[in-house]
């Protein structure tokens, strides 16, 4: 594996497991089992990582405030690739969630040299899927947002071309417009929180993107007024070039509570309550008051062909708008987990976790855990053959995309809104 994570590659392999080891990411399922309906990405194991989502889990039992936020890049036709994600934004917001989504044009536009136009285009098809996978709430294009940009060149004073490089791998031969891009995706992450107050925010991506979020919570961290620390006695509360102010003011705010050249030690108080106070105080003195970004990180959907789903390899993947004759075609021949001949698939069985065809229905096309379980049993055991199972899988695609066309039909007017 590289030493970094090209989160606009096409083509490269992840070793997830040594991901999650190096990068600090945590399994998924320990902070999930206390959601009471969870979805089939949670239950199944798709979404197989997270950073310091039990806030988000809290917030969704207890109906408390959080925000869901998620770009995505319109340098082309949205795609099966992109479905998971966008499941995922909009169940969020289903749950109480604010959503937040932007259109990364000027991402597009740097990295890719997709035109404006085009990208406008673009995004709008995107859109139009989020509508009608349930999604509710803002939507903007980065090209288009002002506050953004203003909210990027603050948080681009806390990132250093170092930090690009060691990240990213950036060069001497990167652009500019592909650094500031990188900047402006930190602030779509951290926008939701200057628009409507501090509150924890969950950003579900794909493992290749994980550098973007422990950049932003790099970030988010410098922007502070306040660090805090948990302390034998209670919390210590340390100044990052805080106003005077602002100093003052937390120290009003707790009575009996010591005061020092850069710190204030607060005792017998939980850092949850400090927290809480210290951040409004931060706030009202003209600071952010950021809560760190959380974020949920699903495994990537099989190619059609095996390898990773892309759009550089048309026949991996298919689009929402695709002929049906188009899309037939590219699952009848899909590569599966089945053995050579017919005789070694009934005496051996398959081997699904290979199989495009099964993984497909995992992630998208079974609703019933039962069903999943028992088209994965019959496999295994020989009893299912490939051909069979790619026709009835292709009859459940094709009532999708019925479906999920005369869904977008209906929210096309949201769009243009």
């Amino acid at each position: 594996m590289q030493s970094e994570i090209n989160p606009w590659s096409n083509s490269q392999n992840i070793d997830t497991d040594k991901l999650f080891r190096e990068f600090g990411i945590e399994p998924a399922f320990p902070v999930i089992k206390s959601l009471k309906n969870p979805p089939a990405f949670f239950r199944r194991g798709i979404v197989s990582g997270q950073r310091d989502y039990a806030p988000i889990a809290d917030a969704i039992e207890n109906k408390k405030k959080f925000y869901v936020m998620t770009g995505f890049m319109p340098s082309g036709h949205p795609h099966l690739g992109h479905l998971m994600v966008m499941k995922e934004v909009a169940w969020h917001t289903q749950m109480g969630g604010t959503g937040y989504i932007s259109v990364a044009d000027r991402e597009a536009h740097a990295v890719r040299g997709i035109s404006w136009e085009k990208c406008k285009s673009f995004g709008k098809e995107y859109l139009k899927c989020l509508y009608a996978l349930g999604f509710t709430g803002n939507t903007y294009y980065q090209s288009e947002n002002n506050a953004l940009k203003d909210l990027a060149f603050e948080g681009a004073i806390k990132i250093n071309f170092s930090e690009l490089s060691a990240i990213y791998g950036f060069g001497q031969d990167t652009a500019l417009a592909h650094a500031m891009s990188v900047a402006t995706q930190v602030a779509d992450i951290l926008y939701p929180q200057t628009e409507e107050g501090p509150a924890p925010t969950v950003v579900p991506v794909g493992i290749d993107q994980d550098p973007h979020i422990r950049l932003t919570r790099d970030v988010a961290n410098k922007m502070r007024m306040f660090t805090l620390l948990k302390t034998p006695f209670g919390v210590s509360i340390r100044s990052k070039n805080a106003p005077s102010e602002a100093m003052d003011s937390v120290e009003k705010a707790f009575s009996g509570c010591k005061r020092y050249e850069g710190h204030i030690d607060v005792s017998g108080m939980d850092i949850a309550a400090v927290d809480s106070i210290v951040r409004k105080i931060e706030t009202e003195c003209g600071g952010y008051g950021f809560f760190l970004p959380a974020a949920t990180y699903h495994t990537f959907l099989q190619g059609l062909q095996g390898g990773k789903m892309s759009s550089s390899v048309p026949d991996s993947l298919f689009k929402f708008d695709e002929p049906e004759k188009d899309i037939k075609k590219k699952i009848m021949g899909a590569l599966t987990g089945g053995r050579m001949t017919l005789e070694e698939q009934k005496k051996l069985g398959g081997e699904p976790e290979k199989c495009s065809v099964y993984l497909l229905n995992l992630f998208h096309t079974l609703d019933d855990d039962s069903e999943v379980q028992e088209m994965c049993r019959a496999c295994r055991a020989g009893e299912l053959m490939c051909g069979a199972c790619k026709k009835e899988t292709f009859e459940r695609v094709r009532e999708f995309l019925k479906d999920f066309n005369e869904k977008m039909d209906e929210v096309s007017h949201l769009v243009e809104e």
